[in-house]
């Protein structure tokens, strides 16, 4: 099932329209946070087909946003940094969460140097707490793409991702939320990241330095991570930064994650 919010409510996508769902939910991340996965989507009644059309952020309301910086190997061995014993992570505010399509505000006043990171995102299902990495993926509920935007020169002024990545706008999440049950191999998804139609990222999380049940068990070792909390797994080769050509006003990013809707952020 993949599950998309519309301006009518929360829908699932059906071929190239979507049926909306009889839930009491707001969002994707509301319905993880009820407990039982993707069970009341499954059970919902049907309340009719709409068009695809203006779609809203899938998890506006999660409670957290975790990422983790340098961990795909074509990153690593571009930059010439070495691989990092253990993840780089961060946090990011869900204030700064987009929608699909939504048009974000480049901070001109505080940095020069916004850049895209296409990823994919997982979506936890259930509480975990000390979870041996064994373990994880009976945890995680679903994945979608992500748009892990940073302020460049912020960054290196502060040394502080979380400064660089929290303007509004700077974490777009969906367009839409597949359920993990429906894909082949979670260790294996396809991402890419198109800027104003030219391909500039193609990968796989094949290519993580450090798995998403590697990411996921280390941070339950000193957080608990709540059904709707997102985690990030990186982005690989091919970012602004790599061309040291930054994000312009008009500028349109679409992150591509296999079986989720394209992602598209334009930029004023």
């Amino acid at each position: 099932m993949n599950l998309l919010v519309t301006p009518e409510g929360l829908a699932r996508l059906d071929g190239d329209g979507a049926v909306l769902l009889d839930l009491p939910f707001a969002d994707v991340a509301a319905m993880l946070a009820a407990g039982e996965g993707f069970a009341p989507a499954r059970a919902a009644r049907e309340r009719g087909r709409i068009p695809l059309g203006e779609l809203r952020a899938p998890l506006r309301r999660t409670g957290a946003i975790w990422g983790v910086g340098l961990n795909y190997l074509s990153k690593a061995r571009l930059t010439g940094r070495p691989i990092p014993d253990d993840p780089i992570l961060f946090l990011r505010p869900p204030s700064a969460v987009s929608a699909p399509g939504e048009e974000v505000v480049l901070p001109v006043d505080r940095s020069r140097q916004v850049d895209y990171e296409g990823e994919v995102a997982f979506v936890i299902g259930r509480r975990m707490h000390h979870v041996p990495p064994g373990e994880v993926w009976d945890g995680v509920a679903g994945v979608t793409a992500a748009n892990d935007m940073t302020a460049r020169d912020v960054m290196a002024a502060t040394g502080t991702p979380t400064l660089a990545k929290c303007f509004p706008g700077f974490g777009a999440l969906g367009a839409s939320v597949l359920d993990l049950s429906e894909v082949d191999d979670p260790e294996s998804i396809a991402v890419s990241t198109s800027v104003n139609g030219t391909v500039r990222q193609d990968s796989s999380t094949a290519e993580l330095i450090f798995s998403v049940p590697e990411l996921v068990s280390r941070i339950s070792r000193f957080a608990v991570l709540e059904p709707g909390d997102v985690v990030l797994t990186g982005t690989p080769a091919g970012t602004g930064q790599d061309r040291q050509v930054f994000l312009s006003p008009g500028d349109e990013v679409e992150v591509s994650v296999a079986g989720v809707l394209p992602l598209r952020t334009r930029f004023r």
